[in-house]
């Protein structure tokens, strides 16, 4: 028999500590390795009205959210990401003035499409970060993770069924998943050229095709182990275990091969 030890270590929840809301703020630090893992909720990235009370959200694209700006300037890394929340009705802002909409059906009002607001919520996400003063972390851009409803939308009878990943000839990464995924590695790109140019390092967790490949990953209608009747079903939430451990993996690749680099370029100083 091959017998394996580990240690596994474990955090203490330090959320309430600096957030007025831990729900949706959290923090979590590793006395093993003085590491503080944190937790920032902003589904559009940018500045908004309440998201939970409006049937339209207000989003002012060129302002960046600060319950994400205001806190980041000293961590050593950024994992940034954002995507489902962007296709429900919006209002677009941009210097104070309503520019066009998403969503909307207000016949006044140019309906730009989601796309627009994604595009410019992550031009001023990546712009935000390039020119916080003092910072020198990493940081990371994962890409769009897409939902798999078939059959319906997600408010219709929607549901996720299959308990196998799809096959290469089964999917095709186009649609509106694929344009989605387009807007962010466009934005991407301009500001790693940006970035280069001041000495800092953006990378990218590119997850979006391998991800689209598993409709077998979600919750779907159960929960807890248990099936719950009468609910809309999630497809859009992963399953742990599930696919989404490949992210960590992903991750983990990238820190080991950025320390590397940092190591190599010590020793050639």
């Amino acid at each position: 028999m091959i017998y394996s030890l580990f240690q596994v270590a474990r955090p203490v929840d330090i959320s309430s500590i600096y957030a007025t809301n831990p729900t949706y703020f959290r923090r979590w630090f590793y006395t093993d390795y003085n590491f503080t893992v944190v937790a920032l909720w902003s589904p559009f990235l940018v500045r908004t009205s309440d998201v939970h009370t409006s049937l339209i959200t207000n989003l002012y694209l060129d302002k960046a959210d600060e319950s994400w700006s205001d806190e980041v300037k000293n961590f050593d890394f950024v994992i940034i990401s954002a995507g489902q929340w962007f296709f429900r009705p919006a209002l677009f802002y941009e210097k104070g003035q309503l520019v066009g909409c998403h969503k909307c059906e207000q016949s006044n009002i140019t309906d730009l499409s989601h796309y627009y607001g994604y595009r410019k919520a992550f031009r001023t996400t990546l712009g935000t970060i390039l020119n916080l003063k003092g910072y020198k972390g990493v940081t990371f851009l994962r890409t769009f993770s897409p939902a798999h409803f078939e059959n319906a939308e997600w408010n219709k009878g929607g549901s996720c069924e299959r308990t196998k990943p799809y096959g290469k000839e089964e999917i095709t990464f186009d649609g509106y998943i694929f344009e989605t995924y387009k807007v962010q590695v466009e934005e991407f790109r301009a500001a790693r050229k940006q970035a280069r140019k001041r000495g800092l390092k953006f990378l990218m967790l590119n997850i979006t095709e391998i991800m689209l490949r598993r409709p077998d990953g979600h919750p779907n209608k159960h929960v807890w182990g248990h099936q719950m009747k009468n609910t809309q079903s999630d497809c859009v939430h992963w399953c742990l275990p599930g696919p989404i451990d490949t992210w960590n993996e992903l991750l983990f690749y990238n820190l080991k091969t950025y320390k590397s680099y940092i190591s190599s370029l010590h020793e050639f100083v």
